[in-house]
Order: structure tokens, then C-alpha cells, then sequence
């Protein structure tokens, strides 16, 4: 089964269209399936005294209010133009999480995803699952923060308002940038899928690109992971985004990953059978015997190549009597 990969590249462009243009010619090198940005209004989305998490402090002018750095980071309907035509010259998919009802409107005018983002921050928000999802496309449920009765409650509204359970992913998740590696719990995504029966997915903020390619192992169909052309650029998100050759590595791995899960049936693979003669064994002669002589614990053994008979056999063997004469190490016959 191939793994959708989100590259996201959030608000990674700083609010400036050449560079949201430059991290579309990243993903599409990378190999992902789909390249995100997110569509919003502040005032829709953030009241002017909000706070900013200690990440964005971090990472941003720290007497810059929360609204002041998001307003900056907007994307008009004009600019989703542009992008969207620039993803379909790069062969890539445009796909943008919308936070706010009429961002959703917009992207639903624009028509350009069959999917649906629920960020984390929004996935107690029982109106916005409403408007969202009324429309039954494929429901990505980001959970971060969550907890399963908070989850089920959020696919509880969803299915009410229209979308399948088969159309629902879910979205393990830990808001945290960068999200520490004893903070990432991937079973908790496996047991999601096994308590909900629903597709799951991981939305990863770690360092690095060994957790994304440990999901798609345990069973993640959707993986989405942020990335940017610097790491060092200023902006809340960049650095816990991966850089260019980073992201198209992790990209590569997760397509290895799917080839070597295979269909689970146990069986010699076609590169390794020709090497089961070689590196299996045979019955032997342990010295010369001769015809007539019955076959002991004391003249057989096994030994390579493994083109006579299996070894699996020696109590079949023992106390039969040697057709013929056979010289040390000779392969045993009936």
C-alpha cells in the first residue's frame, strides 16, 4: 500500500508567494504526494491578546503578539491561485488546511484537494468539524494534545455530518516543535486504529526523519511533515522543519519502507533462490562406505551444497543400506 505524503510547508514561506513557490519545487523533488499550506483569517482564527506558545517566542520576536505574527503569514485567494497553478507545472498536489469557515469556503470554491485537514488545535472545535466535513471528502484528523474520548468524540461529529468512517483518517500527532523523542508515543497511533477502526497516519514534528519512516512500519497510510528551505530562516515553524535533501530522504526511506513490508506471506524471495542450494546442506558421506554397508550416526553428515537430501530426512535414513559405494563427502542417495 503507498504511504500520501504531506510535505507541509505550513506557513514556511513567511508570507512572501516567490518563496511558497520555491518550497512547491522543493516537494515535488522530494517525491511527496502533496505539498500543504495553510489558509486562514486571523481575526477569524486568533483574538488580538492571545499568546504565543513558547516555541513561537523562540522563534520569533518575543514582543510580537500571537495575532501580529500569524496576520503576517496570511495568503490571499489570489495567492492560492498562483500556488495551485505552480503545483500543477511542478506535477505535485496543492492541499492547504483551512482554519476558519470562510477559508474552508474558498478552498471548496477552489476545488482543488479531495481531502480535508482537521488541524489538532481544532479537533474540539464542534462547529468547525460540522462546516468541514459536510461535504464527505477524506477526512484527516490531526489529535494532538488529545486523548481517545476527545477523538472519538471528533469522529463521532464528523460521521454525523456526512463522512464514512472509511473516509476518516486519524492522524497521530504531539504538538510540540521540536517534539521530543520521549514525547512521541507511535503505539498510541497504532492503538487508535485498533480502538476506532479507522485508518491511521502521523503528523510529525521530531527532529529528523527516522519517526515518520518508523510509522509507515507500523502501519501509517498518511504521513505529513514539515519542511523549509532554511532551517535558520525566522518564521514559528522552521526549526522544526526539515531542509530540502532532508525531506526528500525521508521521502525515499518511507518508499523502501512499503517495499519491504511486503504482503506478509512468508516465503523464498526471488533474489534469495538462488542461494538456498548454496547456503543450505545435504546428507553426506562422513567417510567412504560401501555398497550394502547400512547407513549410521558414524559415515553420514551434513554438509553443503544442499542439492541431495535434506538433512530434515537423517531418521529416514539411518539403517538403510547403501545402494552403491559412496566416497567421503559424496552426496548420499536411495
Amino acid at each position: 500500500m503507498r504511504t500520501l505524503v504531506i510535505a507541509e510547508a505550513g506557513v514556511n514561506h513567511n508570507g512572501d508567494i516567490k518563496l511558497a513557490k520555491e518550497l512547491i519545487a522543493v516537494a515535488a523533488n522530494s517525491g511527496a504526494d502533496l505539498v500543504k499550506f495553510q489558509t486562514f483569517v486571523t481575526a477569524s482564527n486568533i483574538s488580538r491578546g492571545a499568546p504565543k506558545a513558547e516555541y513561537q517566542k523562540r522563534a520569533t520576536d518575543s514582543e510580537e503578539s500571537q495575532y501580529e505574527m500569524v496576520r503576517k503569514l496570511e495568503l490571499s485567494k489570489y495567492d492560492h491561485l498562483e500556488l495551485i497553478e505552480e503545483c500543477k507545472k511542478r506535477k505535485i498536489g496543492f492541499f492547504s488546511t483551512a482554519f476558519d469557515a470562510i477559508s474552508i469556503d474558498m478552498l471548496n470554491e477552489l476545488n482543488v484537494s479531495d481531502y480535508v485537514k482537521v488541524p489538532s488545535g481544532e479537533l474540539t472545535n464542534l462547529p468547525y468539524l460540522r462546516y468541514l466535513t459536510r461535504h464527505g471528502k477524506h477526512v484527516l484528523l490531526s489529535t494532538g494534545m488529545a486523548n481517545l474520548g476527545e477523538i472519538e468524540a471528533a469522529i463521532n461529529v464528523v460521521e454525523q455530518a456526512g463522512t464514512p468512517r472509511d473516509k476518516i483518517t486519524v492522524l497521530h500527532c504531539t504538538t510540540e516543535y521540536p517534539t521530543p523523542m520521549d514525547d512521541v508515543n507511535l503505539r498510541a497511533m497504532v492503538n487508535i486504529g485498533k480502538a476506532f477502526g479507522v485508518s491511521v497516519g502521523y503528523s510529525d514534528h521530531t527532529p529528523g526523519i527516522e519517526v515518520p519512516i518508523a510509522a509507515v512500519a507500523l502501519g501509517a497510510t498518511v504521513i505529513e511533515k514539515h519542511f523549509t528551505l532554511d532551517r535558520t530562516f525566522p518564521g514559528p515553524d522552521h526549526r522544526a522543519s526539515l531542509e530540502p535533501d532532508e525531506l526528500k530522504s525521508m521521502v525515499q526511506g518511507i518508499r523502501n519502507i512499503e517495499k519491504a513490508l511486503g504482503d506478509g506471506i512468508k516465503r523464498p524471495s526471488p533474489s534469495e533462490l538462488k542461494n538456498k542450494p548454496i547456503a543450505r546442506k545435504s546428507l553426506v558421506a562422513a567417510c567412504p562406505i560401501k555398497a550394502g554397508e547400512l547407513f549410521s550416526e558414524d559415515n553420514l553428515m551434513a554438509k553443503r551444497p544442499g542439492t541431495g537430501i535434506s538433512p530434515m530426512q537423517w531418521d529416514e535414513v539411518i539403517g538403510r543400506t547403501a545402494p552403491r559405494d559412496f566416497s567421503e563427502d559424496e552426496l548420499i542417495e536411495l
